[in-house]
């Protein structure tokens, strides 16, 4: 059931007053980093107001935490992925290196593409990245996770599916 606006915006406007000094020193630890915790303290409060549904919660820290870890989760993620697109960088040669400006293009792609697989099963994604990444054939996916050859061509259009939708989005 959707939330008044109004009253999800009051909730909101509490739980940011009334813990987000609280969520910023918890992240903080976390992150080791003042400047980076404010900003995922402004990216979990950012999610809630995406929200539309009303957040009742009887513990308000404890409800926080779990939003809080979530965006976490994917600022750890996002840094992974940018250190490894990085160093992937750094072997190449500096005459055909990318410009920077191709280099910011290509890594939100990534981006992109990472938040699209995550939204895949994960021995769907698996099957996807060793078909796409690693040249395996369907046989050898089909033995590499222990399935069919038809689940692995099912989980191929899957994903091909997930992709060509994401295109044309």
């Amino acid at each position: 059931m959707a939330a008044n606006p109004l009253q999800l915006q009051h909730e909101i406007a509490a739980l940011y007053t009334g813990h987000r000094g609280w969520l910023h020193g918890w992240l903080t630890k976390k992150l080791g980093c003042s400047e980076r915790a404010a900003d995922l303290v402004h990216d979990t409060f950012m999610r809630l107001l995406a929200r539309t549904e009303p957040i009742n919660a009887l513990e308000p820290r404890a409800f926080l935490t779990t939003v809080a870890q979530r965006v976490l989760f994917n600022y750890w993620r996002r840094e992974r992925l940018e250190r490894a697109y990085l160093d992937a960088l750094a072997q190449w040669p500096q005459d055909v290196a990318p410009s920077p400006q191709t280099r910011v293009i290509l890594f939100e792609t990534l981006v992109e593409i990472d938040r699209m697989l995550d939204t895949l099963p994960a021995a769907v994604r698996q099957a996807f990245l060793l078909a796409q990444l690693d040249g395996m054939t369907h046989a050898q996916i089909a033995a590499e996770l222990s399935v069919s050859l038809a689940t692995v061509k099912r989980y191929l259009v899957k994903a091909g599916a997930q992709c060509y939708f994401a295109i044309a989005a």
